[in-house]
């Protein structure tokens, strides 16, 4: 059973979009990371970097199911685009619920031991690390994430 409709759709340059919107529930993450993996796995990606983008769309994806709407549920939409010259991938996730910018979190201090460490923010900072742009935006009541790897 699908968590939610799948679209597809040309944007004004041409470049096919494939988005599907489901409800922001953890359980709802393995198909989206599914669905994305289904749109990238054409143009030969990488094992590595497949496994990087799988875990950043799991992260982001808990993030919003855990905090944007707490303590409800809402929707949220993941648009991925496959781009050329180079040949990369643009996901981005949109939900309407609290603003929050994960850019402006402090990146957690890796050198310190995990006791040492207060708890949270680890998952944003390998997103942060692994992909080759991030880039956040509130527009019209919408959180706006995008994510770009080079494949």
């Amino acid at each position: 059973m699908r968590a939610g409709p799948r679209t597809v759709r040309q944007d004004e340059g041409g470049i096919q979009m494939k988005e599907m919107t489901i409800e922001a529930k953890v359980e709802n993450i393995p198909e989206v990371v599914d669905f994305v993996s289904e749109q990238i796995e054409a143009y030969g990606c990488p094992v590595k970097t497949q496994l990087q983008i799988d875990v950043a769309v799991d992260e982001l994806l808990a993030n919003i199911a855990n905090y944007a709407y707490a303590p409800g549920t809402g929707k949220a939409t993941v648009r991925v685009e496959l781009l050329e010259d180079p040949i990369r991938v643009r996901i981005t996730f949109i939900d309407n619920g609290v603003p929050y910018d994960p850019l402006k979190k402090k990146d957690p201090d890796v050198t310190l031991s995990a006791e040492e460490r207060k708890i949270g923010g680890l998952g944003i900072f390998m997103v942060k690390k692994s992909m080759d742009d991030m880039s956040y935006e509130y527009k019209d009541g919408q959180n706006i994430v995008r994510i770009t790897k080079n494949i």
